[in-house]
């Protein structure tokens, strides 16, 4: 990867706060809550998982930048959004503890050098190493999927 792909990855994810609060502005408890089917994602539970998977980029970021060969924890996802009170959660919250947490992600990246791209961890879901510079890509690119997923979302709950 190359400085100008890096730095085109942080900014992307710098706008993904911004992006994702005018995706769910205004939007009605109905909205919100609706589910195309029972084993599908609201869009509130798209939020706190949005909120719950910045955490889990930053921890495992500082583990490849800190703790080179450690071991990434794995995560289900259906699992956090059905056990962790994803639709008790209040939109806005979830939503600026994202931004939060992003804009610490972001600052983190802007400090990285060349070198520490190649640094990894191994990821069991995976089998294998996993890389900065593997991982730098999804994270910027992980909430604009969402946020696609989002604007559907809306779309079919009207």
């Amino acid at each position: 990867m190359t400085e100008a792909d890096l730095k085109k990855h942080i900014e992307a994810a710098e706008q993904g706060p911004k992006k994702l609060a005018a995706a769910v502005s205004g939007l009605s408890d109905k909205v919100l809550r609706y589910k195309p089917s029972p084993e599908k994602w609201s869009i509130l539970e798209i939020l706190a998982h949005l909120a719950d998977v910045e955490i889990i980029y930053s921890h495992r970021m500082r583990q490849m930048i800190a703790q080179q060969g450690s071991t990434i924890a794995p995560v289900d996802q259906d699992a956090w959004a059905a056990h962790l009170g994803y639709l008790d959660a209040a939109p806005a919250e979830l939503v600026a503890q994202f931004g939060v947490n992003r804009h610490h992600n972001v600052r983190l990246l802007r400090r990285l050098k060349p070198s520490d791209l190649g640094k990894s961890a191994y990821h069991p879901e995976k089998k294998g190493d996993v890389t900065l510079e593997e991982q730098v890509p999804r994270f910027a690119a992980h909430d604009a999927n969402h946020i696609e997923q989002i604007e559907r979302l809306k779309k079919q709950a009207r």
